[in-house]
C-alpha cells in the first residue's frame, strides 16, 4: 500500500490556491522560507512557529556501529541532524 505525499511542486500549488496568488509567487514565498529556516539551522539558531512546531538541530556524538555486510566494528562519525517537533495546534489537527 502507496503512503499517500504531496511533492513540493503539489505544494506550490495548493499554496497559490489557498492565498490566490500565482504559482511563481507562491514558489518563490515557499523557497524563501525553506532558505531562512535552512540559513537559521545552519547558524545554530532554532525557528519556532507557535502552534506548528519548531525547526532545531541536534548533535550526534560519534558511535560504534557493525557494517551489515560483514559485521566488521566501525565508527560512525559525529553529526548535526536537523529535527521538528511538532506543535500542539498541528498535532491536535493531525488527530482531528
Amino acid at each position: 500500500m502507496r503512503t499517500p505525499q504531496m511533492n513540493k511542486s503539489e505544494l506550490i500549488a495548493k499554496i497559490a490556491h489557498e492565498a490566490d496568488i500565482p504559482k511563481t509567487t507562491a514558489s518563490k514565498a515557499l523557497n524563501g522560507i525553506l532558505e531562512s529556516i535552512s540559513s537559521a539551522l545552519e547558524e545554530g539558531d532554532q525557528v519556532s512557529l507557535v502552534g506548528f512546531g519548531t525547526f532545531k538541530v541536534n548533535e550526534r556524538k560519534e558511535r560504534l556501529g557493525r557494517n551489515p555486510q560483514t559485521g566488521e566494528s566501525m565508527k560512525i562519525a559525529a553529526a548535526k541532524v536537523p529535527s521538528f517537533s511538532a506543535g500542539k495546534s498541528l498535532k491536535e489537527f493531525v488527530n482531528g
